[in-house]
């Protein structure tokens, strides 16, 4: 039997997802480097941008999660979100110092974090419930389609026409910006849920299920700290600055060709089976990293790293949305990505630490370690109804 087609906001979001991260992607491989090469940053620097910025963004997500479901509008959250995203890169392509990136990326993550609860709220609130795995799938996969696009752009523009990376940077501005304006034309609110107006902001206790959840994702947030230290260990291990957008592109192809596939089985299934192998993969083949000496494990590794993310992103968000009443998707993904974000931030800070004044091994086998715990954490988490 035929599955129902997805609603537009879904499709538009999903295509404005692939422009905003080709856009940003188009920057993300290089700027570890840029950082320590040309800005002279340190990795515990890079750590601290990286950490601080997703911090930032997820502590925003929560109140604009919170606020678009008092207004019971998600538009305009989303849209500002965009267009902040966009002008950070203009920043970041003018920047001579570290601070300037930092700050920077400060921009951009508040453009995150202004949109992320909204847009995922806007996504279950046109979704049926059986669908919805499919729908946040489907979402990631055309997100990770701008992971691809924007390394490819950057190896053109670099390699093929010869552009320094501040002019790569200036036109990494252009996709951004026309996605907010898309946006901003067309994307149409879905119709709020019914709500006596006399009883002003709601005030929804959220379910015990909801908290056992957000408790798994915050332990898996611990192991999952930023990718720019595998772009440096790349880096290391023999990856050429020109070559490191292709070695991010092929990451994001496996995320691309499955996410939306995985998001649907866990539609048919119990979404908490997705995020057990997704969880469990993430830590076998993390421990396997200080082990990668050659340039061809390395690649492989790093490949086999996106695995993984397919299994678990659209199952993790449709659990979160199944778990919670309709006026609250806001609150609820605003709690999911305020817990995930401050996660990533302690993570990130533990890793750096680990990193450097311990060793690579003790980083990545710490993170592997995390992820079982994580996965101990969803499992004794009851199942949805």
């Amino acid at each position: 039997m035929a599955r129902p087609k997805l609603k537009p906001q879904v499709i538009l979001l999903g295509v404005a997802a692939l422009m905003n991260d080709a856009a940003s992607e188009l920057i993300y491989p290089l700027l570890p480097v840029f950082l320590t090469a040309t800005l002279g940053a340190t990795p515990v620097v890079v750590g601290l941008i990286e950490g601080a910025s997703d911090g930032l963004a997820s502590i925003l997500k929560y109140f604009s999660g919170a606020w678009s479901d008092r207004a019971r509008k998600r538009k305009p959250w989303i849209v500002a979100g965009y267009s902040l995203a966009a002008a950070s890169r203009a920043l970041i392509a003018a920047a001579t110092m570290w601070p300037l990136i930092l700050t920077a990326r400060l921009v951009d993550r508040t453009g995150k974090g202004m949109r992320s609860a909204p847009r995922d709220a806007m996504i279950a609130d046109v979704t049926p419930k059986e669908q919805r795995g499919q729908a946040y799938g489907f979402h990631r996969a055309l997100d990770h389609t701008g992971a691809i696009v924007g390394p490819l752009l950057a190896i053109l523009l670099l390699q093929g026409l010869g552009l320094t990376l501040r002019t790569t940077f200036f036109i990494a501005v252009i996709p951004g910006a026309i996605a907010a304006l898309m946006l901003a034309l067309f994307l149409r609110e879905s119709e709020p849920v019914a709500r006596d107006p006399r009883a002003g902001a709601p005030d929804v206790t959220l379910p015990k299920q909801f908290r056992g959840a957000i408790t798994a994702v915050a332990l898996f947030a611990l192991a999952n700290s930023s990718d720019a230290f595998l772009l440096l260990q790349a880096h290391a291990a023999g990856v050429s600055t020109a070559m490191l957008p292709a070695l991010w592109a092929a990451h994001h192809v496996i995320k691309s060709l499955f996410s939306t596939r995985a998001g649907a089985l866990s539609d048919r299934v119990d979404r908490r089976w997705l995020l057990v192998a997704g969880w469990t993969s993430y830590a076998a083949i993390y421990a396997l990293f200080p082990f990668a000496h050659t340039l061809t494990a390395f690649v492989i590794l790093f490949i086999a790293y996106a695995i993984p993310f397919t299994l678990f992103e659209g199952a993790e968000r449709a659990w979160i949305a199944d778990l919670v009443p309709a006026e609250a998707r806001g609150k609820s993904f605003g709690i999911y990505y305020l817990a995930n974000g401050l996660g990533v931030l302690a993570g990130s800070a533990l890793f750096g630490m680990l990193y450097q004044q311990v060793s690579a091994r003790a980083a990545f086998f710490t993170g592997a370690a995390l992820s079982l715990a994580a996965v101990s954490a969803v499992l004794w988490t009851r199942p949805r109804s």
